[in-house]
């Protein structure tokens, strides 16, 4: 996948670059984001740059995941915001995780649901997606209430689902499909409910 930028009435989303690298290190200390997120701690320059120039930039390049930087129009870094993909898009299957932090001084703007909203319409527009997922660890409440305003809906929690700081923990998991936002889907869709009812 050729690396793509995003815009929206108040952001740039775009791939991160060597500009990046300080901002990314210096939103990496914050305890929040090192309590819900499995990133290095302590969060040195060496593990920005293996973000930035690693796993972004191969992310991309190897159609696996698709990792956005978030920005004001004026530059500052806003947050992270990718999709990991779960399944081959190109088949039936066509899943992915949105999974996202933002940095402490734009929370509560309304910013992270305005990069979810585009990355969201590229993933079922461009990428053809037609489940996306979204999985945080029980107690994220913040998490949560974005996926809830992107439109996730909550699936209930599964038992050790995430494995962090060396500890397997429960987790929150909802999907979002494309017919939740009035979209089509290629794949025909048959609710259990459906079947139920046509099979009695």
């Amino acid at each position: 996948m050729e690396p793509t930028t995003l815009t929206t009435e108040r952001l740039l989303l775009r791939p991160l670059d060597e500009r990046d690298v300080e901002p990314v290190r210096a939103a990496c200390q914050d305890p929040e984001i090192v309590r819900w997120i499995p990133v290095p701690d302590p969060y040195g320059r060496k593990d920005a740059e293996d973000f930035v120039f690693g796993a972004s930039r191969a992310g991309w390049r190897d159609d696996t995941m698709y990792n956005f930087g978030v920005f004001t129009k004026s530059g500052g870094l806003v947050g992270s915001m990718g999709l990991v993909r779960l399944a081959q898009l190109h088949t039936p299957e066509r899943q992915a995780e949105l999974g996202y932090w933002t940095v402490k001084e734009h929370r509560g703007k309304g910013y992270t649901v305005e990069a979810g909203r585009a990355v969201i319409d590229w993933a079922f527009s461009t990428l053809k997606a037609e489940r996306l997922e979204w999985v945080a660890e029980v107690g994220n409440v913040a998490s949560r209430a974005v996926a809830l305003r992107l439109g996730f809906v909550m699936e209930g929690t599964q038992r050790a689902r995430v494995a962090h700081r060396g500890t397997r923990r429960d987790a929150w998991v909802a999907t979002l499909l494309p017919t939740d936002l009035g979209r089509q889907m290629e794949t025909p869709y048959l609710p259990a409910a459906a079947r139920l009812v046509a099979d009695s």
